[in-house]
């Protein structure tokens, strides 16, 4: 008769269960103590581990049937996406009767044979799907945020997504489908998006994104994150709240400078023309639109940005 294996040692920097410690010999009482920390309902780690969305979702994968999976905005985060705060750990399962009720964590029932992918061995929506599934519960533009960020650091293209969202039977996937035809390669930022989407939303004509100018040898001596090239307009986004280095700023002077000798006129916005004053930062950009001769400017916005943007 073969013995069996002994069981490997609990590894309490991972989540385990209360059961898993019961077999570990660790008492109950002793998962009370400061040695400990409870992620969920049954579910604990060493109180040293950091809190991270990595660990609630692993510790939550812990109380689920094998089927389950990361999802939502959950998925988002391990993806490294910026997604709105959310307090939940998202899981899907297969059916009804496998989900586990915790107050932190929310359930969702998969209504197609699920696509996955793996992150850091716990299984995840795959991006493609997780954007629909995002479709469900974000605004607009913080969908085309989501968008634009996963087709650049995943190296996906735009249309890509488009067709998965036309395939798709998934809820949503019709709503997902109008975000996706807003989504751009090559955004550095989320506000860059969100100035973006603030122009186009509009009415006005769609900058473009991540203009280059090469030198004779073909090196690109500049790159514009929103532009209209054959305006020798920028619309630039400036996150800096202060001046924060006077060598850095002195920088900036030099290549304005510059620009103004080779006939580009450049438009600054600043967080406070996104979220306080949108329907002024509008009126800038037409007018300079309409300055360097641009011939297809309404004469009147369209009011549609206004859901999208409400006035903090």
């Amino acid at each position: 008769m073969v013995a069996a294996r002994p069981e490997p040692p609990l590894d309490t920097r991972r989540p385990f269960t209360r059961e898993d410690a019961v077999r570990a010999g660790i008492a109950s009482k002793v998962l009370r103590t400061s040695r400990f920390r409870r992620i969920f309902r049954g579910v604990f780690i060493d109180a040293k581990v950091p809190d991270s969305p990595y660990v609630r979702a692993e510790a939550a994968l812990l109380l689920h049937p094998p089927g389950a999976f990361i999802s939502h905005a959950t998925a988002a985060l391990l993806y490294g996406l910026p997604v709105p705060t959310d307090p939940l750990t998202h899981v899907t399962v297969r059916v009804d009767r496998d989900r586990r009720r915790r107050p932190e964590i929310r359930n969702h029932v998969a209504t197609h044979e699920p696509v996955l992918s793996t992150v850091r061995g716990l299984r995840v929506s795959h991006p493609f799907r997780m954007f629909v599934e995002l479709a469900g519960v974000l605004p607009l533009v913080d969908l085309v945020v989501v968008g634009d960020a996963l087709v650049r650091m995943y190296r996906i293209e735009p249309e890509a997504l488009v067709q998965y969202c036309q395939d798709s039977e998934e809820w949503h996937a019709s709503t997902a489908l109008v975000a996706a035809r807003y989504v751009r390669a090559d955004v550095d930022s989320p506000m860059e998006t969100r100035l973006r989407m603030l122009i186009v939303l509009a009415g006005l004509p769609e900058p473009k994104v991540n203009h280059k100018i090469r030198d004779e040898y073909g090196n690109v001596v500049r790159r514009f994150d929103l532009s209209y090239p054959e305006l020798r307009l920028i619309v630039e986004y400036d996150g800096r709240q202060h001046i924060e280095r006077e060598v850095s700023w002195e920088g900036d002077l030099e290549r304005r400078e510059e620009f103004d000798e080779d006939g580009w006129r450049i438009l600054v916005v600043t967080s406070k023309g996104i979220y306080r004053q949108p329907a002024r930062t509008i009126e800038r950009v037409r007018k300079s639109l309409v300055a360097r001769g641009c011939r297809n400017v309404p004469r009147r916005p369209s009011e549609d940005w206004r859901p999208h943007f409400p006035v903090r």
